[in-house]
């Protein structure tokens, strides 16, 4: 990772790597480390039915807002979803129906632990061997093996540990899967990171793209601070409009206009600017969906990082991967 991207709680300035999930405190900040960056903690709920349900409910959410349109099928719905699923022959077909089938068991298993909570407040003793908790961890658990079969909105690769993660905060200790977020923040930041230092270090080379450095460390920063910051942050304000801000500035980066002819040396063809600015466009994209699922995205970014060398060598895009938007 480059000095340019590197963020600024990183370990790598103090010489040596602390162990994973190391605490420390940065100022009145704790912050734990993760993949190289110390990556900024919460204050983890009670762990109750009722925090449960607030966090299963937001990962809910979460999950349909970064996959594929159509999904967020209503939970009563469910019986319907399966038999529709189970006679499907096509296989595409099979495949759209299987997503929205995992969607459907994701609402109902919301739906079950909404009317659990509700029964505590009323006073009713819900320990964890009642009918309703097997039924919940029973369709989380076969909305995860569903996952495999969605994709991200993007086109993009399938994110299949977004529908894990309601099954993982429903069967394990809510500190624990704080503690899993926070390493798939560091690991996420890390993706960030690559992207950033790949535009640099190819775009960095091309005349007409001069200028473009400090754009992309001032995205990837802000990318960097909006994976870590919750919702509910009061921090969320400045962090979120500098991060749309920086977005727009990448997005609209003008190349030097004097080289737009620019021939390279040795006879190679100059390198193509409509092609450039589509994958900083693409790169800023990337950024964007791996921001707003808080999870890493390897396959898309080493593809991309990939298409940023041919790009540099070739002076034009490589074939587009399939199912992959311009």
């Amino acid at each position: 990772m480059t000095g340019s991207t590197s963020h600024p709680l990183q370990a790598a300035s103090e010489g040596t790597d602390p162990e994973e999930g190391t605490r420390r405190l940065f100022g009145d900040v704790e912050r734990v480390y993760y993949a190289g960056y110390w990556v900024k903690t919460y204050p983890v709920p009670a762990d109750a039915l009722r925090a449960k349900r607030d966090l299963i409910e937001a990962l809910t959410r979460r999950l349909f807002n970064h996959t594929e349109h159509g999904l967020n099928v209503p939970g009563p719905r469910l019986n319907e979803a399966r038999a529709s699923y189970e006679s499907e022959s096509d296989a595409a077909r099979r495949r759209v129906k299987g997503a929205m089938l995992a969607g459907a068991l994701v609402n109902r298993a919301t739906d079950i632990f909404r009317r659990l909570v509700d029964l505590e407040t009323d006073g009713v003793d819900v320990r964890a061997d009642y009918p309703l908790i097997k039924e919940c961890g029973k369709c989380l658990m076969e909305a995860l093996e569903l996952g495999r079969l969605v994709h991200h909105r993007s086109g993009e690769e399938g994110i299949d540990e977004l529908w894990g993660e309601p099954f993982k905060a429903f069967s394990i200790p809510l500190h624990e899967f704080y503690e899993g977020r926070y390493c798939k923040t560091g690991q996420a930041m890390r993706d960030i990171d690559r992207i950033a230092a790949s535009m640099i270090r190819n775009f960095g080379q091309i005349p007409v793209f001069a200028g473009i450095e400090p754009v992309v460390q001032e995205f990837a920063r802000s990318a960097r601070a909006k994976i870590e910051t919750l919702r509910d942050d009061r921090d969320m304000f400045d962090v979120w409009a500098r991060f749309v801000a920086a977005g727009e500035r990448l997005a609209d980066f003008v190349p030097v206009s004097q080289l737009m002819d620019f021939e390279r040396p040795h006879g190679r063809s100059a390198h193509g600017v409509t092609d450039g600015l589509l994958l900083i466009r693409n790169g800023r994209a990337l950024v964007f969906h791996i921001a707003g699922a808080r999870t890493p995205m390897p396959k898309s970014t080493q593809e991309y990082i990939e298409r940023c060398e041919f790009y540099l060598q070739h002076g034009r895009l490589p074939p587009m991967p399939a199912g992959l938007p311009a």
